[in-house]
């Protein structure tokens, strides 16, 4: 199985990846975004180490569990050869109302398949009310016209 496109990446390869994995996780479903990474894959998530498909997909299961309304934004940062950094935000509300956006920087490293081999996220959350959303596509893919994070000052 491959995942084009394919390293090593040019900034018009990464940001088609980048824009792929975004709407991925968007989907908010374990099984879609599971298949992106290799049997293999090594995570850091915050404190949290996971390594290959059935430690990714529990956590993204109790992930989505917990934050409701999820949606999230990527954008490239840099670029080389079989790797990927990326800034995002997201903002998700938990299962009691309460409402934060988390931000953070990812790096990934693709094997040649075009599949994730190592995630590694850093992310701080700030709560924020209702009011103080900027997210508010319907839930699923972020539309084309939507702002990104540039666009938003993130």
């Amino acid at each position: 199985m491959t995942r084009p496109p394919l390293p090593p990446f040019d900034n018009v390869t990464a940001r088609q990846k980048v824009r792929m994995a975004e709407n991925a996780w968007n989907t908010r479903n374990p099984d879609t975004v599971t298949q992106a990474y290799t049997d293999t894959s090594q995570w850091r998530n915050r404190a949290e180490f996971l390594n290959g498909h059935a430690e990714i997909h529990a956590f993204l299961t109790r992930k989505w569990a917990s934050e409701t309304d999820y949606r999230l934004i990527k954008e490239l940062w840099a670029t080389a050869e079989n790797r990927i950094a990326v800034r995002f935000a997201y903002e998700s509300c938990d299962l009691n109302g309460n409402w934060t956006r988390s931000y953070g920087n990812e790096n990934w490293e693709f094997a040649a398949d075009g599949r994730m081999a190592r995630r590694i996220a850093s992310i701080n959350d700030l709560k924020i009310t209702p009011d103080q959303r900027l997210f508010h596509w319907p839930l699923g893919i972020r539309p084309d016209d939507h702002p990104g994070l540039s666009e938003f000052g993130l």
